[in-house]
């Protein structure tokens, strides 16, 4: 009993996850271990020999069946508590690991426990802030109004009269879940030794879990999420995050601003509100492609139950403790990706997948390009806007599992986002697709964005073997287009750069024969209206070429659809254009392609008069 309390103590002294520690207090005292160990093998054990039996016998290859282990698992892992909840979250993030059946069901894991004994959570409050309940509150309610894995949730009343929201840690959890941690890695490290199939490191992945989940537990870490999410938008006057009251928040309780909303998931909830769920979506997606590619650092849980509607038309963020960063190199790496996927330069997209830490420098990416050409051909050839996330997120869950992947934390917890992000905004619109919502910000950050890397992607996407791309152009200004905040003049300056840049001298050189056949056609203009005035005798063979005015017209439309999306956009101003003549008059390529533009108006002028001598119809 004395070894049992110390290791308890031991345990719930740690404020990081330390493997190496944990093994020393559990190997120190080991009667607690291995009355959890019995707790825990014994059904994980029967759940290995019931696979194994059906696989011995052929049942596990009927989809039903498959599935129906797949739900035996999930539920199996709520009854053996927080760490395994939390373990099978982190593996239905892992397409590289599982395959897609039990990827699918671990999926609807829900993290949502029975509460407990609300004395004991006044209790533990009281312990924590080292205060009487009385001198915290007016009033707080014994009965949680919700409960999770790790807290449950108080409504109260602080002394101020302001209404708060108090998280309080379950009993005893980081004991629990540095015990099952300890037992869950040793499961991992004896899979990854004896089982060949495993080809992650799952050792690594319960250590990533178990840092992931000690962060978690810590509210003051939470508090500090909160507060770093909240700067971040501060600008936007759409979303909302709650007050965070630090006087009264510890490892274990937080206190925050009591928030009175509606779920996104509740249409007809947020439509009495008077708010089109729409447009919530909207506020949704774009807010959380912000924090991806932006801020880098991102809501990871963004749950039907952290997304409320408020009656001022805001969108309110709930619950901080899952939240990623993403490395600026990684975030370019990732548009970089899109802008392959769109070029349907799959090689290329192969490799981007190494740079990103997806795939080994020494895997063979032969037997991979294929593969990405049949996960991906035909959702492209749609279109971006009509691409089905989920599908083809699927498709990829099949590719990660045949071939070596290894899945960085960011990306899978980036993945659970947009999916989850994704199942909320089709219980509002069945036609849904999250990455035709997402193609306008894409758009606007690649053709705004100065970052050196996405100049490079941008070029890569509109020049397709040493041609420009007009289509794609007009597709990348149509989508910017569509957001509110976009900033029309440093999206001309950067079209400008592009201009200008040495790998713009395909698009000078067509804007060129542009100008060139625009002036050679007003001097042939000319020549014919002079011609109609001149004697019979004398008049030249001048004759009107329909066909060269047609080509005309079809050479010099990309232009013209160029100048009219930019009218469409916000803001649009003849002045915006007027206060960059001096800029584009200093440019040395101007110079340049002036004496290009005089040389070849000649070169035609002298053709035409060498035509005209030798009696030619022009």
């Amino acid at each position: 009993m004395n070894g049992n309390y110390t290791d308890f103590i031991e345990a719930s002294g740690l404020l990081e996850y330390e493997p190496d520690t944990i093994k020393k207090i559990y190997q120190k005292n080991p009667q607690r271990l291995i009355k959890r160990l019995w707790q825990t093998l014994i059904p994980i054990f029967i759940y290995i020999f019931s696979i194994g039996w059906d696989k011995l016998t052929g049942k596990l290859k009927v989809e039903t069946q498959a599935r129906f282990r797949a739900k035996q698992l999930t539920n199996l892992l709520v009854e053996l508590g927080p760490a395994f909840v939390k373990a099978g979250q982190a593996l239905s993030t892992r397409p590289d690991i599982i395959p897609v059946i039990l990827l699918e069901e671990l999926s609807e894991l829900q993290d949502q426990l029975p509460g407990f004994d609300g004395d004991k959570a006044m209790e533990l409050i009281e312990e924590d802030l080292n205060k009487k309940i009385d001198e915290i509150f007016l009033s707080i309610e014994k009965e949680p109004i919700s409960a999770a894995s790790l807290g449950q949730v108080h409504k109260a009343t602080l002394l101020n009269n302001e209404v708060v929201a108090v998280k309080v840690q379950r009993p005893g959890l980081r004991e629990q879940i540095t015990l099952d941690l300890y037992i869950v890695r040793n499961i991992a490290y004896w899979l990854k030794n004896n089982v060949g199939l495993i080809r992650s490191d799952l050792v690594a992945l319960i250590d990533e879990l178990g840092k992931r989940v000690f962060e978690e537990m810590d509210y003051l870490n939470e508090a500090k999420n909160a507060e770093k999410f909240r700067a971040m938008h501060i600008h936007n006057n759409k979303i909302a995050v709650p007050k965070i009251y630090n006087e009264n928040t510890s490892r274990r309780v937080l206190t925050m601003e009591w928030i009175e909303g509606t779920k996104l998931t509740n249409l007809e909830g947020v439509k009495n509100l008077g708010i089109d769920p729409d447009e919530m979506v909207d506020i949704g997606v774009q807010c959380s492609l912000e924090q991806l590619l932006e801020h880098g650092f991102f809501h990871a849980d963004p749950h039907p139950g952290n997304l409320l509607a408020l009656k001022d038309g805001r969108l309110c963020y709930l619950d901080f403790g899952m939240m990623s960063e993403v490395s600026k190199t990684s975030r370019s790496g990732l548009i970089q990706a899109v802008v392959h996927l769109v070029n349907k330069n799959f090689d290329k997209l192969s490799q981007d997948f190494v740079k990103l830490g997806f795939l080994s420098e020494e895997v063979n990416l032969e037997p991979i390009v294929p593969a990405f050409q049949d996960v991906f051909i035909n959702a492209v050839e749609l279109g971006v806007s009509k691409m089905d996330f989920k599908s083809v997120t699927d498709d990829m869950s099949g590719v990660m599992y045949k071939f070596p992947f290894k899945l960085p934390p960011y990306y899978a917890l980036i993945i659970r986002s947009l999916l989850t992000l994704e199942g909320i905004a089709l219980s509002v619109d069945p036609n849904f697709k999250i990455l035709g919502a997402a193609y306008p910000y894409f758009a606007r950050r690649l053709m705004e964005d100065p970052d050196p890397q996405l100049r490079e992607s941008l070029k890569e996407m509109l020049f397709d073997d040493k041609k420009f791309k007009w289509d794609r152009l007009e597709d990348l200004l149509s989508n910017a287009a569509k957001q509110t905040n976009l900033d029309l003049e440093k999206l001309l300056d950067e079209v400008i750069k592009l201009l200008f840049s040495a790998k713009g001298g395909f698009l000078r050189n067509e804007i060129i024969e542009s100008i060139t056949n625009q002036i050679d056609m007003v001097g042939l203009s000319l020549l014919k209206s002079v011609n109609n005035y001149l004697p019979k005798s004398i008049r030249l063979n001048v004759e009107t070429n329909t066909n060269y005015i047609n080509d005309l017209i079809l050479n010099v439309e990309p232009l013209r659809n160029f100048f009219e999306i930019l009218q469409k956009v916000p803001g649009y101003s003849i002045d915006i254009f007027i206060k960059r003549i001096p800029r584009l008059l200093n440019e040395p390529y101007t110079k340049e392609m002036s004496f290009k533009i005089a040389k070849k108006v000649t070169e035609k002028g002298v053709v035409r008069l060498v035509k005209i001598a030798a009696g030619a119809n022009i």
